[in-house]
């Protein structure tokens, strides 16, 4: 079934982040729910010493940041169901850390050594397993989609990857659970500037090119697949916090950067043919609106 731009539009506009008031939006909400969970838990272990609630501490911790930037950017660009977001959150990262685990493995056994470029492009390739697959379905065109699903990829690698540090910790601080708060702080924190941002912009990359074939937008997938790459390779390359920071923030840069480019989109998909012809639609808002305080 198609539909009219101008349903779009009032869908989007139904949507939007400025319906209600700031506090209530989505992502604020999980956010401070699960930040009063996670608190309650970790004090709750505290106190009682009960390892059975470790695994919840460990768990809540490392979905927390993934989640709450999941529904930042959801509540920015609805045309993607929750079910298909979902799947693509938890698919995605499982497949992913899958998936990057054997292709490490085997580097390492082949070279002797893991080059940071060598986990730099095994994570960044796998993380596109169940992005790719929606890509070639193509039932979500437009470029604020694409950015979406990469972000929800890139977010479900996260936060599976980050139980797996948090356990790590836990044995190696022979069980401190305080170390292993402070590292699913850091990451949780760190999460949007990572794996987000770059699964994010290279979908966004793919979903751009489908409106506009041809070898320039082959060359762009291609020059943002190694410059997300480079960037993962950098950012565990690092030896100081600052130049962590500077990627950091050149990745989250980029992905802002996306998300704002995508707002022009509806006119280009109009341009080719989207909208049908000789019916006039009313002009549509854009995918990724701007939150009123």
């Amino acid at each position: 079934m198609r539909t009219t731009t101008a349903s779009l539009g009032d869908s989007r506009r139904a949507g939007s982040p400025s319906a209600g008031p700031a506090l209530l939006r989505p992502w604020v909400l999980v956010l401070v729910g699960g930040a009063v969970l996670w608190a309650a838990l970790t004090w709750a272990t505290i106190q009682t010493g009960n390892i059975n609630l470790v695994p919840s501490v460990i768990v809540v911790g490392a979905f927390l940041g993934p989640v709450t930037f999941v529904a930042y950017v959801y509540d920015r660009a609805r045309e993607v169901p929750l079910p298909t977001l979902l799947a693509c959150f938890l698919a995605g990262g499982a497949l992913g850390v899958t998936g990057a685990s054997i292709l490490e493995y085997r580097t390492m056994i082949d070279l002797g050594a893991l080059p940071t470029v060598a986990i730099g492009l095994a994570e960044e390739s796998c993380k596109l397993i169940v992005p790719l697959a929606i890509f070639m379905i193509g039932r979500y065109r437009r470029e604020a989609d694409g950015l979406l699903i990469g972000v929800a990829s890139g977010m479900g690698f996260a936060a599976f990857e980050t139980m797996g540090y948090g356990l790590t910790a836990l044995l190696l601080s022979q069980g401190r659970i305080d170390e292993v708060v402070k590292l699913l702080f850091v990451r949780g924190v760190l999460a949007p500037a990572g794996h987000a941002a770059w699964t994010g912009v290279m979908c966004a990359a793919l979903w751009h090119a489908r409106l506009r074939p041809g070898w320039r937008s082959v060359a762009i997938v291609a020059g943002t697949f190694v410059t997300v790459v480079m960037l993962h390779a950098l950012w565990d390359a690092a030896t100081t916090q600052w130049l962590q920071l500077a990627v950091g923030a050149v990745s989250l840069g980029l992905i802002f950067w996306r998300m704002r480019a995508a707002s022009a989109e509806p006119d280009a998909i109009a341009d080719r043919g989207a909208r049908p012809a000789g019916r006039a639609t009313a002009p549509s808002a854009a995918p990724y609106a701007t939150p009123r305080s």
